[in-house]
């Protein structure tokens, strides 16, 4: 058996004006997180460990299996994400960037934050698979784009398309946007419903 390296903390540092959430973002885990998530053992393996044929002998009359799964959002990350949707009023973690969208659901969003003339910043999650693994455990939303507005998950496009009457730029600023995001999630699945019957 190897031993594993641990890594540090990630650590936080206030960006500049000037600099972008996503540079801002990768700054501090893409260029941890390859490191992060190498297992690379601490000592190599002697070669003699590898050289001997392995027997595998299924148990048939085994009824169950468990599998462990770890978790892709580690503290770190959930840290670091704290700080980036904490640090702006609206991002957008998307596929692409909000001038090269890659989805049609990114891009769909990215529309309607320009044409409400919000300001906002946007994250590319098809650069890191940490991240987007970790991002659907930190807003427990399975699908991209995820919209965060002061803070707070609002949720995807289907519920950005999905509220003609409110606009977005009309609650940022506004404060109380955790029980707005939660009447407009609500709303849109009554409505969604009301429409399948």
């Amino acid at each position: 058996m190897s031993s594993f390296l641990c890594l540090s903390p990630l650590q936080f540092q206030p960006r500049t004006p000037a600099q972008s959430s996503s540079s801002f973002f990768h700054s501090h885990v893409r260029g941890t997180t390859s490191a992060t998530l190498s297992l690379r053992p601490s000592s190599p393996l002697p070669s003699t460990t590898l050289s001997h044929k392995l027997r595998f002998h299924p148990n048939l009359n085994h009824t169950s299996t468990t599998v462990r799964c770890s978790s892709a959002l580690t503290p770190e990350l959930k840290s670091t994400l704290d700080k980036v949707v904490s640090s702006n009023k609206v991002v957008l973690f998307m596929k692409g960037t909000k001038d090269f969208p890659q989805c049609g659901f990114s891009n769909t969003v990215v529309q309607i934050l320009k044409s409400q003339n919000v300001a906002f910043e946007t994250i590319n999650i098809l650069e890191n698979e940490l991240l987007r693994q970790g991002l659907k455990e930190y807003s427990n939303w399975p699908t991209f784009p995820q919209l965060y507005i002061e803070g707070e998950f609002f949720g995807g496009c289907d519920i950005t398309v999905g509220i003609p009457e409110w606009t977005i730029a009309g609650a940022v600023g506004e404060g109380n946007v955790q029980l707005k995001c939660q009447l407009l999630r609500a709303d849109r699945g009554m409505r969604t419903s009301q429409a399948s019957n």
